[in-house]
């Protein structure tokens, strides 16, 4: 198992956790001290009270955790959270409520979970032409249409 420095911010934050033993993300938990109100269809910031020290060649992805999403309609507001390896701030998630209704977070209540994961950096390289497939052009829905 790789390791990653991470740094609580304050003394009440948790350290992110794995529900299971196959968990691809681990769970990030609310650093407040208090229930926090987001009202009908208002997105809030959350903070996490740790940063993390994530190795080049790697990024961290914020995704909703699916228990919260579905039962409480609460999931980040840019759908995926993108963590730069440079980057050494508090890791904090903007929850929006996709509800009518007032949706209140706990103190340390897992309000997201994080990948870790590697990428490919590019070089675009502008050209006239791509080469063929059979798809070619087809964009959304276009795959298994007779």
């Amino acid at each position: 198992m790789e390791k990653i420095n991470i740094k609580k911010l304050t003394e009440s934050a948790v350290i992110p956790t794995y529900g299971t033993e196959y968990s691809a993300g681990a769970d990030l938990y609310a650093d407040i001290k208090e229930n926090v109100v987001i009202k009908a269809h208002e997105t809030k910031l959350i903070k996490t009270g740790i940063s993390l020290e994530i190795p080049e060649g790697y990024a961290g992805l914020i995704y909703a955790r699916s228990g919260l999403a579905s039962k409480k309609g609460l999931a980040p507001a840019n759908k995926v959270g993108v963590i730069d390896a440079d980057y050494r701030g508090e890791i904090m998630v903007a929850l929006h409520n996709h509800t009518t209704e007032d949706k209140e977070i706990s103190p340390q209540e897992r309000i997201a979970q994080l990948v870790i994961t590697p990428f490919l950096k590019v070089d675009f390289n502008e050209v006239d032409n791509l080469s063929e497939t059979v798809r070619g052009e087809g964009g959304f829905g276009s795959t298994g249409q007779k």
